[in-house]
């Protein structure tokens, strides 16, 4: 029973994907910063690499950060950052 349901939503995910994809945008600068303010922000929060760099492009392209992480809505608040209400 457990893997017909399981199977089922993930037929309903797939549609989903399929028929109302997101636009998936490369952002060239990113590379760029990885190893500059990337870092600098993993060490001033004690962020991971992972959580420094969507923390990087929220500030650098001035878009609301979405996270439930509170040590990543801290330093997004610390920042400056726009955070999404959970």
């Amino acid at each position: 029973m457990r893997l017909a349901l399981l199977r089922d939503t993930e037929r309903r995910r797939n549609f989903k994907l399929r028929h109302y994809p997101l636009p998936i945008l490369v952002d060239t600068e990113t590379a760029d910063r990885a190893w500059t303010a990337t870092v600098e922000l993993a060490e001033r929060f004690q962020l991971s690499l992972y959580d420094a760099a969507y923390l990087e492009l929220a500030l650098r392209r001035k878009l609301p950060l979405a996270t439930l992480d509170a040590v990543l809505i801290r330093a997004a608040k610390a920042s400056g950052a726009t955070v999404l209400p959970t």
